[in-house]
């Protein structure tokens, strides 16, 4: 049965072709007021010596680098900004606009708060320059302290890169450092979900020069609100190691919480990895079409220029791997995930895990945090009462603690979810999850978290675990709408 549709989404064809222009028109830098560039630059860009000291800090990895060159007489002669604002910037997102928009940031606000990621990386600018700040503070520079206190981060980047720059703002809750600078996005990237789901728009806008300094604005001035973050384990057999994506990290061998029956047998020797996502985290064909794109894309750079080629090499692969047709040489009984995966969630408020049935026909499981995937879509749906309360399920939000679980059977299913015709296959809320996957006659499975895929080696005898936990602390993002 399909699940139906709350009566202000009856028409989810003219909904999302309505959402997708006002998307457009923003994205573009026709609406909104006209921002003056020097009331801006006062607004969000730091004294002179702040940037300085920061840079210095980074530069030599080394904070007393930067508090010792700060010139703390001029402290007293100066005003902190307003609220300020640092950038990251991958200048090789968005094509050839990358540089040129590094080039704009820096003549808006200054170039030693514009950070180029192939030269800086987020944990240094935590490490070397966040503290740089609070160590002038501790020594009686109040605009460094208020500076500080106030500070802003605006990523330009896809949402890999929106990723990484929360994951390393996220150290600070574990070190105490507080507080924690919420983070704005300019989309630069393919899908841009992050992006969307908190109003930034999903994609890069065609009047960008004058767009930016809207987005500068917005970013100094939005509301800041929090998003769960979902931290990830992995435990495999000891063997082959997987090619990791940088969300992911080898860890020392960790512990399985064996309140559940375990499918395969468990290895005397295991390998363990761990990160964190912030949007989805997804198992089948959907994360091999991914793994298989991003290889392409990194053999053959020059095919990818920027978000449509991205887009039209993802849809000519996804025909290429099965995801509309499994290739007739395919053992049927190997064409569901339920022959590989066992699910078990702990629901909200309850300490006990619970076995849930994997659908026989669903071919990729999604475990998703935000409202928008695979640019821009609403997989879940905007579900009626009745439905909700049929299943057991709530409302669906970013800081409810909850993942939504869902199946896609196959590519002519998963268009049609993706397009807002149907939803997709519906399957749990959890505040936990734990998938089990033994191999059998399957030699390896394919996984992505965030849009990162892995090609994840399985064992004939024994299981390969990913837990799912939320992170403790909430993630602080900027809304622009």
């Amino acid at each position: 049965m399909e699940p139906p549709v709350a009566e202000d989404a009856a028409d989810p064809t003219r909904v999302a072709a309505r959402s997708s222009l006002i998307d457009s028109l923003k994205g573009c830098g026709l609406s909104g007021i006209r921002v003056d560039k020097e009331e801006l630059r006062k607004r969000i860009s730091m004294p002179q010596y702040l940037r300085v000291a920061i840079k210095r800090a980074i530069n030599a990895k080394d904070v007393d680098a930067g508090v010792n060159s700060a010139d703390l007489l001029a402290a007293d002669a100066v005003d902190p900004p307003e609220c300020p604002l640092v950038v990251f910037i991958n200048s090789r997102s968005g094509g050839r606009h990358g540089p040129e928009l590094k080039e704009r940031l820096q003549q808006l606000m200054g170039e030693e708060q514009v950070f180029d990621l192939q030269n800086i990386k987020p944990n240094e600018f935590v490490d070397y320059g966040l503290a740089c700040l609070e160590q002038l503070a501790r020594v009686g520079d109040s605009c460094a302290k208020e500076t500080r206190e106030k500070l802003r981060v605006v990523v330009a980047g896809g949402d890999g890169t929106v990723g990484w720059m929360l994951g390393s703002l996220g150290e600070l809750h574990k070190e105490g450092r507080y507080p924690v600078p919420p983070v704005a996005i300019i989309p630069l990237g393919t899908g841009n979900d992050l992006s969307r789901s908190f109003g930034w728009g999903g994609s890069f806008p065609f009047a960008w020069k004058s767009a930016v300094k809207r987005s500068l604005l917005r970013a100094s001035t939005g509301h800041v609100c929090r998003m769960d973050s979902w931290h990830v384990s992995i435990t495999a057999p000891a063997g082959e190691v997987p090619v990791l994506p940088y969300s992911l990290k080898s860890t020392e061998p960790c512990t399985i919480d064996m309140d559940c029956v375990l499918n395969g047998g468990f290895p005397d020797k295991v390998s363990c990895f761990d990160g964190v996502f912030y949007n989805y985290f997804s198992i089948g064909m959907d994360a091999q079409v991914t793994y298989g794109f991003h290889h392409l894309r990194n053999e053959k750079p020059y095919l990818a220029q920027g978000p449509i080629s991205n887009k039209l090499i993802y849809s000519g692969y996804s025909c290429s791997q099965g995801w509309f047709c499994t290739p007739c040489i395919s053992s049927p009984g190997l064409r569901g995930l339920r022959n590989i995966l066992r699910i078990h969630i702990k629901k909200k408020d309850s300490a006990d895990w619970e076995q849930i049935r994997v659908p026989s026909n669903v071919r990729s499981i999604v475990a998703l945090n935000l409202h928008n995937y695979a640019s821009g879509r609403h997989p879940w749906g905007k579900l009626s009462e009745d439905y909700l309360e049929q299943r057991g399920f709530v409302e669906a939000n970013v800081d409810d603690g909850l993942l939504e679980i869902f199946g896609l059977k196959h590519g002519w299913h998963a268009s049609f979810v993706l397009v807002e015709l149907i939803s997709a296959k519906h399957i749990a809320q959890a505040a936990a999850i734990r998938f089990e996957v033994r191999g059998g006659a399957w030699k390896q499975a394919f996984m992505q978290m965030d849009g990162e895929p892995w090609k994840q080696p399985l064992d004939r005898d024994y299981s390969v675990f990913v837990e799912i936990k939320r992170v403790p602390h909430h993630s602080l993002m900027i809304r622009a709408d």
